[in-house]
C-alpha cells in the first residue's frame, strides 16, 4: 500500500523533533532543535507560530495544568505556557553541560518524564558537532521532582513509548541502530528486563516513534527516508516512504487520533530536497494513543 503524504507546514526546520498533539487545542507542537525553536501548527487554520529561546529545545510534553508545558532543552527542563509565553525553570539540570546534552524526552503512563542524553553536538550557533558513542543516559524525573538513572553508555538518545496495555516501553539508542523493549511496570513508573526489538535495520536509523491503538510502533528513520510500522512482536508490518531523507519523529493527532504528523530535518540532506525540514502529514486507519501528562496520566 502506498500511503498518501501531504507537506503540511514548509517551515525548514534544521532539525525538527519533539512533535506532540495538544487534544484540547486541536494543535501540534514540535521544535527545531538547531535554530532554539518551538513550533505550534493549528489544524484548523494550517497555520503556524514559532517561539523563540536561549538554547536547543529538543523534547516537548503535555502537563497535567491545561495550557502549561514541559519543555526539555540542551541543559535543562523548563516550564512554559504558550498562550502568554510564560517560562519558569521546573529545576532539573542535566549533570555534564555542554559537554553532553538533553535529547528526547516524553511522559510515561503513570505521569514521570523519561529523557535522554547524549554528547552534545549543537555548537553554541546552532552549527553541527559531533557526535559519539557512549556518554548518553536515560533519566527519569517524577513529578515531586525525584530524578533516578536507568540506563548508561548511550549513543543518542531517541524513541520513548509504552505499549497500549502500559507494561511495555520502548527506547532506542541512533548510533547503535538499535530499539530496545523492557517491561514496564506503571504502579512504580520502573523498567526492567531489557531486550532487543529492532536491530541493524538497513534504512537509516531509528529516531523518534508513536504507538497506536493496536500497539503498532512506528519509528521515523533518520537517513533512511521512511517509517517503519513495528508488530508488537517487532516484525516490520509496513514501510512508508516519505518525500525526504532526514524523518525525525512523528505522533498521532487530529479529532480522530488517525493524522500522523511526522518532522523531518534538513540538516545531512540530500541535494535537491527543498522540502526537507517540512511537517508532514498522513492519514493512516489505526487511532493513536493520546498522549501522557508529566504528572498525570493520559486522559482515555
Amino acid at each position: 500500500m502506498v500511503r498518501s503524504v501531504t507537506c503540511v507546514a514548509p517551515v525548514g526546520d534544521k532539525c525538527g523533533e519533539g512533535a506532540v498533539w495538544s487534544a484540547s487545542e486541536q494543535a501540534l507542537y514540535w521544535s527545531d532543535v538547531n535554530r532554539f525553536l518551538v513550533h505550534r501548527y493549528d489544524e484548523a487554520s494550517s497555520s503556524v507560530r514559532f517561539w523563540t529561546f536561549d538554547e536547543p529545545v529538543v523534547a516537548v510534553s503535555l502537563s497535567d495544568e491545561p495550557g502549561r508545558l514541559l519543555l526539555a532543552l540542551a541543559s535543562k527542563l523548563v516550564w512554559w505556557w504558550p498562550e502568554t509565553d510564560r517560562r519558569e525553570d521546573h529545576g532539573f539540570r542535566l549533570p555534564g553541560y555542554p559537554r553532553v546534552r538533553l535529547n528526547d524526552g516524553r511522559p510515561d503512563p503513570a505521569g514521570n518524564f523519561w529523557v535522554g542524553s547524549m554528547k552534545n553536538n549543537v555548537l553554541p550557533d546552532g552549527e553541527l558537532g559531533e557526535t559519539a558513542a557512549g556518554e548518553g543516559i536515560l533519566y527519569r524525573i517524577t513529578p515531586e521532582g525525584t530524578v533516578s538513572e536507568w540506563r548508561h553508555g548511550l549513543g543518542i538518545s531517541n524513541t520513548l513509548c509504552w505499549s497500549p496495555d502500559r507494561t511495555t516501553f520502548y527506547f532506542g539508542d541512533t548510533l547503535a541502530n538499535e530499539i530496545y523493549a523492557f517491561d514496564y511496570a506503571a504502579a512504580d513508573g520502573s523498567i526492567s528486563n531489557e531486550r532487543s526489538f529492532l536491530a541493524d535495520f538497513s534504512r537509516g536509523s531509528p529516531d523518534g516513534s508513536a504507538i497506536d491503538s493496536d500497539g503498532f510502533l512506528w519509528n521515523c528513520r533518520f537517513g533512511g527516508g521512511c517509517i517503519v510500522r513495528l508488530s508488537p512482536e517487532g516484525t516490520v508490518a509496513e514501510i512508508i516512504e516519505m518525500p525526504v531523507t532526514n524523518i525525525t519523529t512523528c505522533t498521532f493527532g487530529g479529532a480522530d487520533l488517525k493524522t500522523l504528523y511526522v518532522t523531518t530535518a534538513s540538516i545531512l540532506s540530500k541535494p535537491g530536497e527543498r522540502l526537507a525540514g517540512s511537517l508532514y502529514a498522513l492519514r493512516v486507519d489505526t487511532r493513536g494513543l493520546a498522549e501522557n501528562r508529566f504528572g498525570g496520566a493520559a486522559s482515555r
